[in-house]
């Protein structure tokens, strides 16, 4: 039985896959020394999208998502971790400019943890923070990287 929501996941997807292709098909493409450009990384991702809005939409018409169980509000009480997982990427999305890159993946460490059944949220958090600090020290001092911080020259 197919039903309309995940058929618009679907195509929400590929539409968003389109979008990032446009995107990326506009973008200046001067490989540089490292021999690819600047659209390489949106078209791949925009291809990865196409596959699987693809594969979704598939699923869809031919009985529906696989392993996924309706019972509560039209959302699987199993799936929630999803939820959390995608509330930490957006709750990053939003915070990152406004308390740094450091605390904002923090976070999303914390709910992705969370969403993959932890119930530790202060080992979460600095397990999160130990991980975190080395990705920022290898960005911004090794590959030169301007990523957003709390405080100005706070490292």
């Amino acid at each position: 039985m197919q039903k309309r929501w995940q058929i618009g996941i679907a195509v929400f997807v590929l539409m968003l896959a389109t979008v990032f292709g446009v995107g990326a098909s506009q973008l200046q493409s001067d490989p540089g020394y490292a021999g690819i450009g600047a659209a390489f990384v949106p078209a791949v991702v925009s291809i990865f999208l196409g596959i699987v809005g693809a594969l979704l939409l598939w699923q869809a018409v031919t009985g529906g998502y696989r392993n996924f169980t309706d019972d509560l509000i039209g959302v699987a009480t199993d799936n929630w971790g999803a939820l959390w997982v995608t509330g930490g990427i957006l709750l990053m999305a939003a915070l990152i400019t406004k308390i740094g890159f450091v605390l904002a993946a923090t976070v999303l460490f914390t709910f992705v943890a969370r969403g993959f059944g932890s119930k530790s949220w202060l080992r979460d958090a600095i397990t999160g923070a130990f991980l975190v600090f080395p990705v920022f020290w290898l960005f911004t001092l090794v590959l030169d990287v301007n990523l957003p911080r709390l405080f100005s020259g706070w490292l």
